[in-house]
């Protein structure tokens, strides 16, 4: 394929996570430094920043600030959760993004997301082939729910895990120490796919974690809930459990008291408020002391917890999407895949269609939950443990963060 020139647009959507600025900074390093690419140019709050003409110019930043943002958590050029219509029905945006493109010789387009923000580079490439208008659309993942489908895992994931399996840990040492027991229950983030939950039982593994584990993978039955936690407690005088968020009953609702609170841009239903309804159920039955824990943003912005593979993965995914794109090979979205060498974990990219990927969740498999359907198996524990190596060294301040400051400037 001929060599394609031109300006490049990466932006960020959906809720950030404590690497999701290493990709940034994969994709924008190597962008900086390849020369079909005439300009790069970072969209503030994810395709809004498309669609508003609020585009900063990546090439005015300071080298060892960029470098930062791989020890930088949340999303350094703001994010948003922004759904586009379907171009057959409403083109509005298209025609404006394909106007922006034009505007400042847009031929590169990386996307940096989850499920529904690869929906989005999925719409925006096939329109630009629909219109012919050559520019070359790569998907970069990210999610610490680790649901994207076709991808080994997800950068992001492997931090947020990493962060829930130590904070179990810490917690289970406070929740012990007195003479009077406690049942502990923590929320953990997941709305359909388990991954996170599933990460409190390296805890376990350890030595130090939740007793029983909930995922939104099979139905949650509270009887059945109330009988495990019983049991439990009468046994060791304490009983800690770990709730994914998106527990629910046969019927496929929410468990959670907050499930018809809100909804996010592309229709979710926000949860919240699970531990704090299950401590009740559990204080009125067991009548024991009770705490629930919400873990809440720390577990996807805890960057102190970080994994030091998960950042050079999520740099490499950056790094790859744009080699990839200036290769000729656009409508992708990158991925991973693990293979084990000299018994060693290693992990490659490859290239997924942007259409296959687009809002598909890959769940926990079902054989990796136990049949008493309260937590993991062995399976589970071997796919995650590799994922959470590495302690990255943080730049510190005073032995405060020292986290990237950008000077955001607005192309002209």
């Amino acid at each position: 394929m001929s060599e394609l020139k031109g300006a490049c647009i990466f932006g960020q959507s959906g809720g950030p996570t404590s690497v999701i600025n290493a990709s940034a900074y994969g994709v924008i390093a190597t962008a900086l430094k390849n020369p079909s690419i005439t300009r790069v140019l970072g969209a503030e709050h994810g395709i809004k920043g498309v669609l508003n003409d609020r585009l900063f110019d990546m090439g005015q930043e300071d080298p060892a600030e960029l470098e930062l943002l791989k020890y930088t958590p949340s999303s350094a050029l703001g994010s948003c959760r922004y759904k586009m219509a379907d171009p057959d029905v409403d083109d509005t945006d298209y025609k404006r993004i394909l106007e922006i493109f034009k505007k400042y010789d847009v031929r590169y387009f990386f996307y940096n997301g989850g499920n529904d923000s690869m929906d989005t580079c999925n719409k925006i490439s096939k329109y630009m082939q629909k219109v012919g208008y050559e520019c070359r659309v790569m998907g970069v993942p990210k999610t610490i729910d680790n649901d994207l489908f076709g991808t080994d895992h997800c950068p992001g994931f492997a931090s947020a895990a990493k962060y829930i399996a130590t904070s179990c840990m810490e917690v289970y040492q406070d929740a012990r120490v007195y003479d009077t027991g406690m049942v502990c229950i923590i929320e953990i983030m997941g709305r359909h796919a388990g991954w996170l939950a599933g990460a409190a039982a390296l805890a376990t593994a350890y030595g130090a974690g939740p007793d029983l584990v909930y995922l939104p993978e099979v139905d949650f039955d509270m009887d059945q809930f109330l009988a495990d936690v019983e049991r439990i407690y009468k046994e060791k005088g304490n009983c800690m459990v770990a709730v994914s968020e998106g527990i629910h009953y046969a019927d496929g609702s929410f468990v959670s008291e907050a499930k018809t609170s809100a909804t996010d841009g592309f229709g979710h239903a926000q949860l919240g408020g699970l531990a704090s309804l299950l401590a009740q159920v559990v204080k009125e039955k067991t009548g024991a002391k009770v705490r629930g824990i919400e873990l809440s943003l720390l577990q996807r912005c805890g960057a102190h917890l970080a994994s030091e593979t998960d950042i050079e993965e999520a740099v490499m995914s950056g790094m790859a999407a744009v080699e990839n794109a200036v290769n000729g090979i656009t409508d992708k979205m990158v991925g991973f895949e693990r293979s084990y060498e000299d018994g060693q974990y290693v992990c490659k990219t490859k290239l997924l269609p942007l259409t296959d990927v687009a809002n598909t969740e890959k769940k926990v498999p079902i054989e990796w939950i136990n049949a008493a359907h309260n937590g993991v198996e062995k399976p589970f524990i071997d796919y995650v443990l590799p994922l959470i190596q590495g302690e990255p060294k943080l730049p510190k301040e005073d032995s405060l963060p020292r986290f990237a400051k950008l000077k955001k400037v607005l192309v002209k």
